[in-house]
This record gives structure tokens, C-alpha cells and sequence, in this order.
């Protein structure tokens, strides 16, 4: 599969499933995985997912701007980079955001989240 397209329906994959069942998040993560939360580390899927349905809100609605890949290593890894905005019920203004993916392929074909690096944008 080409490496655009492969990047593009893992964020949409992964969005669609944080804006309606964060706790559904775990397939994606790995006992190696590691999440960078606005400078937080966190490793492991169970750790990871207690992390993001812990976040202080319900609802929330991904926008994104742009997605950018490049292959990372021999293994088959890619680099995938998101940019947009976040809007969260009952909040006027929405939030931007920059988040990057570090995809490392399973023996079954699929990718896992090796690393997550979130990052909110102040302006």
C-alpha cells in the first residue's frame, strides 16, 4: 500500500476511534508503545489508554490539517505527522494541535503505535 494513503487511514482510523470510544485506543498501542502527552511519558497500552480516557473532558472532535509520512528504519517503520485543530464540547474555541506517530509493522500485516508524541499549539 502506498505510504500516503497507509498514513492517511491510520489518523483517520485513530481519530474516529478517540472522538467516540477512547477506551477502543488500546488495539493500537503495544507493552513497548510510549506516549508523550504534553511532556508526560507514559509506556504500555493499558497506561496509555488509563492516560487518554483520564483526559478531563467527554466529547471532542478532531479537525486535521495535514498528515505527513516518511518510511522510518529497515523494519518497515513510518514516521507519520499531524497537524489540526481539537474542539471540545461546550467550548467555543478550538484548540490546535500537532501530534506524531512512530507505526511499526505486526507479523500480521497491520502497524502498531511504537511512539505518540501530543502536543498542544499556544499561539
Amino acid at each position: 500500500m502506498d505510504p500516503d494513503a497507509l498514513a492517511k487511514a491510520f489518523v483517520e482510523h485513530y481519530y474516529s476511534m478517540f472522538d467516540s470510544n477512547r477506551g477502543a485506543l488500546g488495539s493500537l498501542y503495544q507493552d513497548a508503545s510510549m506516549l508523550t502527552f504534553e511532556g508526560q511519558k507514559i509506556q504500555g497500552s493499558q497506561n496509555i489508554v488509563a492516560k487518554l480516557t483520564s483526559l478531563p473532558f467527554q466529547q471532542c472532535q478532531h479537525a486535521i490539517t495535514t498528515v505527513d509520512c516518511q518510511p522510518s528504519g529497515p523494519a518497515g517503520g513510518m514516521l507519520v505527522f499531524v497537524s489540526g485543530t481539537l474542539q471540545l464540547a461546550g467550548e467555543q474555541h478550538a484548540l490546535k494541535f500537532s501530534q506524531m506517530f512512530h507505526l511499526m509493522p505486526t507479523p500480521q500485516g497491520s502497524f502498531y503505535v511504537y511512539n505518540d508524541i501530543f502536543r498542544l499549539n499556544y499561539a
